[in-house]
């Protein structure tokens, strides 16, 4: 819990600083992926909790 708080104020810090930090944060989703190597994995599923959090930063914003 203290790590997901501190990694969106981070980034709502950085992204009111310099400009374009979501932006960059958002193209690289490609790239991410789940871990499993089972029937579970799904990396669609683990882009769509990354998408969240970088559409939640640029909602917050920096009070």
């Amino acid at each position: 819990m203290a790590t997901e708080h501190l990694l969106f104020k981070l980034m709502e810090y950085v992204e009111d600083r310099h400009s374009g930090l979501l932006d960059f944060m958002e193209k690289s989703l490609d790239h991410l992926g789940d871990p499993a190597t089972d029937a579970t994995k799904d990396d669609e599923a683990v882009r769509q909790i990354a998408r969240k959090m970088i559409i939640g930063a640029r909602k917050q914003g920096v009070d």
